[in-house]
């Protein structure tokens, strides 16, 4: 009897979801965009094409830690002479700073899944905290690779000048609104 009821626990036991891993952000199903006002007038949308990332997830202990890099020259607007603009020193500067990090330093849970990711966003050199809220979250096996994965999609917005990035204010927005998607697959 008692092994039957230890075998019967031990089958409710969500055994994969205990475990701490580690995984790779998987650049072919991860989207990094923004939203800015233009003058006023209209919202301007735009997106880098070039990331890299991990993260760390263990839903057991509630931690779970994210870092993304960005490619900052691969920004796209849909417009070459806006993004060459967006490339220079007015804007993002991507000669003197390549590459755009968030890597996080804390995660909030509701319950068995994380609310929000709390990290450093550092953009011309400048580092700063920012909050993202995270809404949606899964983790399972691929269905198509069967390879494990988990997906996240996270929101946020930043007052641009913090960073330095000054060019056209007011004019053009302050608050830029970001957006991160990502799927991530065990290591």
């Amino acid at each position: 009897m008692k092994k039957i009821l230890l075998l019967g626990a031990l089958a409710i036991l969500p055994t994969k979801a205990l475990v701490a891993a580690e995984y790779t952000v998987d650049p072919s199903h991860t989207y990094v965009s923004f939203s800015v006002s233009h003058l006023g007038f209209s919202t301007m949308r735009g997106q880098f094409d070039r990331q890299t990332g991990s993260l760390e997830f263990d839903p057991a202990a509630k931690k779970a830690n994210v870092m993304i890099e960005i490619d900052a020259s691969s920004i796209d607007t849909g417009h070459d002479k806006r993004d060459a603009h967006l490339r220079g020193p007015d804007f993002i500067n991507t000669v003197e700073y390549p590459t755009i990090t968030f890597k996080s330093t804390n995660t909030t849970w509701n319950g068995d899944k994380p609310a929000t990711v709390t990290g450093d966003l550092t953009i011309l050199g400048v580092s700063k905290p920012v909050t993202l809220t995270i809404t949606a979250m899964k983790c399972g096996p691929n269905p198509f690779n069967k390879k494990e994965t988990c997906g996240f999609d996270a929101t946020g917005s930043i007052n641009r000048s913090d960073y330095g990035v000054t060019y056209g204010s007011p004019n053009i927005g302050e608050t830029l609104d970001l957006q991160i998607e990502f799927e991530a697959v065990k290591d």
